[in-house]
């Protein structure tokens, strides 16, 4: 194993004279924290804390872990000499990060649960030193269109901090469903967290349903276990509460937050966007107030998550600018328009995170209805344009586009994909990505603070076709968003291929269904094509007024959503 088989590939890396012969049961000596995050990346390895934070010289090879704060926030070097390994880190998640390095280094059957007793690896002697670009290296995950169970959350934590990932963005709630627990809103999981059937029809094509129902809802305990889980690899959690459209299940279950209480509401079985919206009035306020309190309660605070998610995005107006009470309270907030409602929601419902500390983060659409909070975090997936706009502007900008960070489209326009929302987003596209164009004026590009690529689950229906289309995209995203611009597509391309020791093999070891860069494996192939889902929704064409009024918005001043 060489340092050119690494990935992301480190700022610095270059071998030096010698190896070093690494069995199980080593030592580590460090700090407590520092000590820990690395026996966490190196958990194949199983090494032990030193007695008193130091080796006494006996035992296999030691592993010496030490603070260097002026290093910056998850940034490490790394030593492999003849004699030991020797880490120095900026903070935890550099300490661990150095470990995941090492690991690399290993070889593949590092990435196994266990291996064989006896097991011995020789490690080239090797100097690193690395830290990330960008400070917002993240992956999107839709819970809510299809649910995946705590399990392979956890898998996909695993999965990001292997590849110094660093966000996981949960898509808790959409009109398909509501996947937490609300001990002050019971119904929220028992009625919203279940629909009886799901579309499998396509666009064009007739109303076609599985009856099959589908659900499944994380509690409390389960949030609070997966934030300490991704803590431990560093990894921070960002919830999603996407409001105030996207809200069929939640007024399936309480009809009086909707704008249409009364109404028949019901949790939807098919795809796009829908006309149900929560009320802006201050009941809605207030129930958003307490469940928002609950997730971050159960996820260790403001420290443990310092960013929140609302949304904003897709919303259809309709229902506010039809109610005589909307209307009313929106006139008495002084505000003209229910574009500027909307704006005045999103403002509201941040102000209430930043008592907690907690930064907002929303989707583009937010950020054109304008009255941000100066601090909001913005998502734009619509493009450059709007993605440079809000940056302008001067709020962080953390980079989401379709193309090219959209991984529930296919990697190929082939009859052989498995079905999905669009085509084709490659390896080569997503490492061609550059989130801070060279061509902005440098004050735009410093507010770009990351990107991450975004799993929509309305096509990924179970856990191995959630790694389909995550990996090897991911691990392309992961070498732009650690080095901060595009890579060379044929190096990335050597570095996952390379023999014997290459990053696929890696993701072999590991047990990943990834797609192989030639095509599809017989049993992955969809055989359905590429055609479009079907967007079924109560009013088709209102929504096609509002699609292209989103696409007209994105590259606008003009303030809707």
């Amino acid at each position: 194993m060489t340092v050119t088989a690494l990935l992301p590939l480190p700022r610095l890396a270059e071998t030096t004279p010698g190896s070093l012969d690494l069995a199980p049961g080593g030592w580590v000596s460090g700090p407590p924290d520092l000590v820990e995050s690395v026996r966490l990346a190196l958990a194949v390895l199983d090494p032990c804390p030193a007695p008193g934070g130091h080796p006494d010289g006996a035992g296999p090879v030691a592993i010496d872990v030490v603070a260097d704060p002026g290093l910056g926030a998850e940034a490490y070097t790394l030593a492999v000499t003849p004699d030991g390994v020797r880490i120095a880190a900026g903070d935890a998640s550099g300490a661990f990060y150095a470990g995941q390095t090492l690991r690399q280094l290993l070889g593949p059957d590092a990435f196994r649960s266990t291996v064989p007793r006896g097991t011995r690896w020789s490690v080239p002697c090797v100097r690193v030193a690395d830290g990330p670009r960008f400070a917002w290296r993240g992956a999107h995950l839709d819970v809510a269109r299809h649910f995946f169970p705590k399990r392979e959350v956890l898998r996909m934590i695993d999965l990001l901090a292997a590849h110094k990932l660093n966000r996981l963005h949960l898509h808790l709630v959409d009109d398909q469903g509501w996947r937490v627990e609300s001990r002050a809103f019971p119904l929220l999981q028992e009625l919203a967290a279940y629909r009886p059937r799901t579309i499998v029809s396509h666009y064009g094509e007739e109303d076609v349903f599985d009856e099959t129902p589908h659900g499944g809802c994380y509690t409390l305990a389960d949030l609070a276990e997966i934030g300490a889980y991704a803590a431990a690899r560093g990894v921070t959690v960002v919830p999603e509460i996407d409001v105030p459209g996207h809200a069929s299940a939640v007024v399936a279950a309480y009809p009086a937050f909707g704008a249409r209480p009364s109404g028949a509401h019901q949790v939807l079985d098919r795809w796009g966007i829908s006309s149900a919206i929560l009320s802006p009035l201050p009941p809605t306020v207030e129930f958003l107030g307490t469940v928002f309190d609950e997730i971050i309660t159960a996820l260790g605070g403001a420290t443990a998550t310092p960013y929140f998610h609302i949304g904003g995005d897709e919303c259809v107006l309709d229902d506010w600018a039809a109610s005589a009470e909307i209307t009313a309270f929106r006139r008495s907030l002084g505000v003209e328009t229910p574009a500027g409602l909307h704006a005045w929601f999103l403002r509201t419902l941040a102000d209430m995170l930043a008592s907690y500390g907690i930064r907002a983060v929303v989707w583009d659409e937010a950020f054109v209805s304008g009255g941000l909070r100066e601090d909001t975090v913005v998502m734009p997936w619509r493009g450059p344009g709007v993605a440079r706009r809000a940056a302008a502007a001067g709020h962080s900008v953390v980079a989401t586009p379709v193309f090219p960070l959209y991984f529930d489209y296919a990697e190929a326009a082939s009859a052989q994909e498995p079905l999905a929302i669009g085509d084709a987003i490659t390896v080569a596209d997503v490492a061609s990505f550059e989130p801070a164009p060279s061509s902005w004026r440098p004050g735009e590009a410093a507010n770009v603070i990351g990107a991450q690529f975004q799993l929509w689950s309305e096509r990924i229906p179970d856990g191995r076709v959630l790694d389909y289309r995550a990996w090897p995209r991911g691990c392309a995203l992961a070498e732009v968003a650690w080095s901060g611009g595009p890579r060379d597509v044929a190096d990335l391309i050597a570095r996952l291929t390379a023999e014997p020791g290459g990053h696929l093999a890696r993701l072999d070891a590991y047990g990943v269904e990834y797609r192989p860069l030639a095509g599809p494996r017989p049993w992955q192939r969809g055989g359905a094509g590429m055609r479009r889902h079907r967007p079924g929704v109560v009013d088709v064409a209102m929504v096609a007024r509002h699609l292209e009024r989103l696409t007209h918005d994105a590259d606008s001043t003009r303030p809707s959503v």
